[in-house]
């Protein structure tokens, strides 16, 4: 039980791979996006720096009104024995599926989960709470944050935080949570956005969108509450290994998971 207490507490670091036609790109606030490498290479590469989870998101599928690219999707997972996240273009229970049957360990979903709510409830009932992600991208408006669906280009008029709390209740297992404002920027996460969003459920949240430096993934693992934090710059420039943080965030009391290879 002890373990099992100390292993919930553990704060965890999520490279992200953003994949545009097969290769990962990098953008600033979801636009001017650049190649940076190939996704089963990055993935594997961060594995062995101790990274505990990959996230992968086909981040035009939706905007194409195309399926994943479930291939590429397959041969990342084949390198991986750290769990996988795979979003983008889903948009069905059978897309949910076929993600699962192709190597990912849990399925992100944000404009089929706005389209279709109740897509959270069927997915999670099916294949369990734990494989379903609801990301969620906001952008301040006002003083509230408004959801935003097909790679950050259509506004719902949802507010974020009510949007996460109605996610939590329909049985999601987790909510990943982008800034629009801060990402690509590298200025920090959102730090109000995250904590607000953390204190209205009960489900880890993942924090994504602004790191630019060790510093900020401190920040939002302390004063924005987050479960996690999700990053892409500093790890594919060669900013930072996962390492790296992980021996800061040590040295800052924040509790990480050193060995490699645990699932």
């Amino acid at each position: 039980m002890e373990a099992e207490r100390i292993e919930m507490l553990t704060k965890r670091i999520i490279p992200c791979l953003d994949v545009k036609n097969g290769e990962v790109v990098k953008g600033i606030c979801f636009k001017q996006l650049k190649g940076v490498g190939d996704p089963p290479k990055l993935a594997k590469a961060y594995q062995d720096q101790t990274a505990d989870e990959i996230v992968f998101l086909d981040i035009t599928a939706s905007l194409d009104n195309r399926d994943t690219m479930l291939e590429v999707v397959q041969r990342t997972a084949e390198t991986l024995f750290i769990p996988l996240t795979v979003g983008g273009g889903i948009r069905s229970f059978t897309d949910v599926r076929k993600t699962l049957s192709s190597g990912a360990d849990k399925v992100s979903i944000n404009t089929a989960a706005i389209s279709k709510p109740k897509l959270i409830t069927e997915c999670a009932e099916a294949f369990g709470s734990q494989c379903i992600v609801v990301a969620i991208d906001a952008k301040r408006k006002g003083d509230s944050w408004e959801v935003y669906t097909h790679s950050g280009t259509k506004p719902t008029e949802i507010d974020a935080i009510e949007w996460s709390k109605e996610v939590c209740e329909r049985g999601c297992g987790e909510i990943l949570l982008t800034s629009m404002d801060a990402d690509g920027t590298k200025m920090g996460y959102d730090i109000e956005l995250t904590r607000t969003v953390v204190r209205s459920v009960n489900i880890p949240v993942i924090a994504s969108g602004g790191c630019g430096k060790i510093e900020h993934i401190v920040d939002v693992l302390k004063n924005g509450e987050a479960d996690a934090a999700l990053a892409a710059s500093i790890f594919h420039y060669g900013q930072h290994t996962v390492r790296e943080v992980k021996e800061i965030l040590m040295r800052e009391g924040i509790p990480v998971r050193m060995e490699e290879g645990l699932r």
